[in-house]
């Protein structure tokens, strides 16, 4: 019986992808957007901001280990707006009803940095309908550490067992799963939707 359901954001409910500014700035060098995403501004250096780390600082260290790419280092967080897409309608529509039906505690677990997030909070009014949220570069953690989703558990006393958890990352269902927590691993919204009517959560 599941009585809380957690979202993930990013690429569950929000389009966030840095192609919208670097495809553009590297069309016809795909060498060099290549290179850049996986020596430059990794995935690893992204997340120390989505636990904490301050935007300045982390530009800074990449610029002065990497001067030649200055100019794409700064574009990373200086356009960062620009890499929202939008809302993932279908997605929002599935979070809408469940809140309608009002059968289920609905919340929100990302992986975002703290001086990012208030941005999307202005853009997107469905991340004001959660009853509770609890942002990465907030608390200084973020997924898949065990002792994030634990603080999620404890914050608004969910036990693992009743709590479904949905996220596009694989790597962090598995984490979530290793807790005894039930997960949605999200490939699409039509596959969500599936997935939970399977479940007897949506009507």
């Amino acid at each position: 019986m599941i009585k809380d359901i957690i979202f993930d954001l990013g690429g569950v409910l929000i389009d966030w992808n840095p192609a919208y500014v670097f495809d553009p700035l590297f069309e016809g060098r795909p060498k060099d957007r290549e290179f850049f995403f996986n020596e430059v501004c990794t995935s690893d250096w992204n997340e120390e901001q989505d636990a904490g780390r301050p935007l300045r600082e982390a530009t800074e260290l990449l610029v002065a280990q990497h001067p030649d790419w200055k100019q794409y280092i700064e574009a990373y967080y200086g356009r960062w707006e620009e890499m929202l897409g939008g809302p993932i309608e279908d997605t929002v529509s599935i979070f809408r009803q469940l809140k309608e039906e009002r059968r289920f505690k609905v919340y929100a677990l990302t992986n975002w940095s703290a001086e990012l997030f208030p941005i999307a909070l202005d853009r997107y009014d469905f991340l004001h309908w959660f009853d509770g949220r609890v942002v990465s570069g907030e608390e200084k953690m973020r997924k898949p550490a065990s002792e994030f989703y634990q603080l999620m558990l404890d914050r608004f006393h969910l036990q693992p067992s009743t709590t479904l958890f949905i996220d596009d990352n694989k790597r962090n269902i598995d984490a979530a799963a290793a807790m005894g927590i039930q997960c949605i691993w999200f490939r699409s919204p039509s596959q969500l939707k599936d997935d939970l009517l399977q479940r007897g959560l949506l009507q």
